[in-house]
């Protein structure tokens, strides 16, 4: 009997759709390597956030640095909710997923002239990134005949989108936005279009963990941005003591954000969105605001000429718009427990006062804390399900 089959299993695998419901479902190895090089692009996008903030270009750096951030956020998603379904993890996976990944790393690479409106390089990597996707799509149409039709239509629709990223470099700049915000929404679109014959079989708990994790990439990321910024103002001459006023400001931030985020298990408010669609498409300001969170506490460090409300804006407003995320996709308005339910907006409201206010970085501290002291405390006397 030939052993050749055999040895043609090791390395290719017929895709095949995972199960839902299979227990112990966590994430791979390559998945976690994947998010590691992800976030290179996500620290780019900040370091240049922080230098258009400190230049007074402050319009003009956060319509980019939300822009840049789709294009990461974009395909970190499909990757993520495709390798959910469909993860084989054979020797094809893992040369389309490392496709993806140079996809990244070239998204990374373009940044920079991003800022300067050059968006060919970024676009370079990120047609790349979903191009490969593409050709995971088709193999998933050809090996999994219960999810064919809808394969080739997140095939099909991926590929329209991504002629329409290239056809864009050749618009006039005063479509940059208008432009941007069509394909954006068009790619938004495909799994809304594409999952109509078949829903895709994710699972909630590996889903959950997945953004968990990129959650905690990304908020220490903003970690590191902050220390660099220390490093720095030590070397600049500024006040020892300040510095460790505002370290031990953001540490407490930062800590109070992941504590909040992971406070209950995500993947029980997941179920509790039609498709998954809105919880996975509103995690876009969760990742994004803790990215900008450490572009707040770099320019906390080092103002520039923003003054002390503008300084403090950087960073409440990211905290802010991340309170008021997490409020709506891990929390509920309608939370059985209402003195939670009704902190987060509260919170929201403080912190975004504490920008008027001296010392408005400690004081935001303290209200995160709060948050996290009113969660603990309201949950002592709580014993419903969420």
């Amino acid at each position: 009997m030939s052993v050749e089959p055999a040895r043609v299993r090791r390395w290719y695998r017929p895709m095949s759709a995972r199960d839902r419901g299979e227990r112990h479902r966590a994430s791979t190895p390559l998945e976690l390597l994947f998010d590691l090089c992800f976030v290179v692009a996500v620290s780019q996008a900040a370091g240049q956030l922080h230098h258009s903030l400190t230049e007074h270009e402050i319009g003009h750096g956060i319509i980019t640095f939300l822009v840049v951030f789709f294009a990461v956020w974009w395909g970190w998603v499909n990757f993520s909710w495709f390798a959910s379904a469909f993860d084989t993890d054979d020797v094809p996976y893992r040369l389309a997923t490392f496709v993806q990944i140079a996809g990244a790393l070239v998204v990374a690479a373009g940044v920079p002239a991003a800022w300067h409106n050059d968006l060919t390089t970024i676009v370079a990597g990120y047609v790349l990134m979903r191009l490969a996707m593409v050709a995971q799509w088709l193999r998933a149409a050809r090996t999994a005949p219960a999810h064919h039709a809808t394969a080739l239509r997140f095939a099909l629709g991926i590929t329209i989108v991504q002629v329409g990223w290239v056809l864009r470099l050749f618009v006039p700049e005063s479509w940059f936005l208008p432009s941007f915000l069509l394909l954006a929404l068009a790619e938004i679109l495909v799994p809304l279009w594409a999952e109509r014959p078949a829903a895709t079989t994710w699972h909630p708990e590996h889903i959950a963990e997945r953004y968990g994790l990129f959650t905690l990439i990304v908020l220490g990321e903003s970690v590191l941005a902050a220390t660099t910024a220390i490093e720095e103002g030590l070397s600049s001459g500024h006040g020892v003591g300040r510095l460790i006023a505002i370290a031990a400001a953001g540490l407490v931030i930062v800590f109070s954000l992941w504590w909040l985020y992971f406070d209950q298990p995500g993947h029980r408010r997941l179920a509790q969105f039609r498709n998954g669609f809105v919880w996975g498409y509103g995690h876009y300001l969760i990742f994004a605001s803790a990215a900008a969170v450490g572009v707040g506490l770099e320019v906390a460090i080092e103002p520039g000429g923003l003054g002390e409300v503008g300084a403090a804006l950087t960073l409440t407003v990211p905290v802010a718009v991340y309170l008021l995320s997490v409020w709506l996709l891990h929390v509920g308005p309608r939370n059985e427990c209402r003195p939670i339910a009704i902190a987060y907006p509260l919170a929201v409201v403080l912190v975004l006062g504490t920008s008027f206010l001296t010392g408005g970085t400690y004081l935001a501290a303290l209200v995160t804390a709060a948050l996290v002291v009113t969660n603990v405390l309201a949950k002592q006397g709580d014993t419903s399900e969420v």
